[in-house]
């Protein structure tokens, strides 16, 4: 490159005097555009791998954790958060203690179903372990946790479902093996996004275990 310059410098010399004045801002145009080109090429040459920015998320506030029993005529108790309430389920085909648990902060509700156990038990835990693997398609992975309370007669078993698309991300059934039985499952009225509302899932679901540690049987 220094000898181009050079020979374009001596180019320019050449002139005749009365043509540099007419001629020099030419000249040099000339001279620099070897550099310019140079600065323009390195400038473009880099990394050419583009990482993108990993997606951000609003902040979202999680409140203390404090709970309350949850005690009325139906034929269960437990312990639940402060910061969520007890809807009786009214819907048509809503069957007798029925009820959400819901986390208006979140857009989040933990529905319970009851059944009166009649020599029915396997039945009610296939469909309970079927309404966990319906969500599969969307899971990553699910893991079951068996639930043993002997002292209480709290048996079951709970599912974790994890997946960015999966509508359900925990569930669960206890029973007594005897009269009673409650499936509950946790779901958000939201579009799926697990990855953006992992720390409220994480958040609910130790909720959901300490009402599970919580639960008692009572005689109605």
């Amino acid at each position: 490159m220094t000898k181009i310059k050079n020979h374009l410098q001596m180019k320019c010399t050449e002139k005749k005097p009365t043509d540099f004045g007419r001629k020099t801002n030419h000249c040099w145009l000339f001279c620099l555009t070897p550099f310019v080109l140079l600065l323009l090429i390195f400038a473009s040459c880099g990394d050419g791998d583009y990482v993108p920015k990993p997606k951000g998320y609003f902040r979202i506030d999680l409140p203390k954790k404090q709970y309350v029993l949850f005690d009325s005529t139906y034929p269960y108790t437990f312990e639940y958060p402060v910061y969520a309430k007890i809807v009786f389920d009214t819907e048509k085909i809503a069957e007798p203690y029925w009820m959400n648990l819901e986390f208006p902060q979140f857009k989040g509700k933990v529905h319970l179903s009851y059944k009166s156990v009649k020599e029915n038990l396997p039945k009610y835990a296939e469909d309970a372990y079927n309404m966990a693997m319906k969500h599969i398609p969307k899971a990553d992975d699910i893991d079951d946790e068996r639930i043993d309370i002997k002292e209480h007669k709290v048996y079951g078993i709970t599912y974790n479902i994890t997946g960015e698309g999966a509508a359900s991300t925990y569930q669960f059934f206890v029973t007594d093996s005897i009269s009673n039985f409650v499936r509950g499952a946790l779901y958000f009225s939201v579009k799926p996004n697990n990855d953006s509302l992992a720390p409220v899932i994480t958040f609910i679901k130790e909720d959901i275990k300490h009402l599970l540690k919580s639960f008692r049987w009572k005689k109605v």
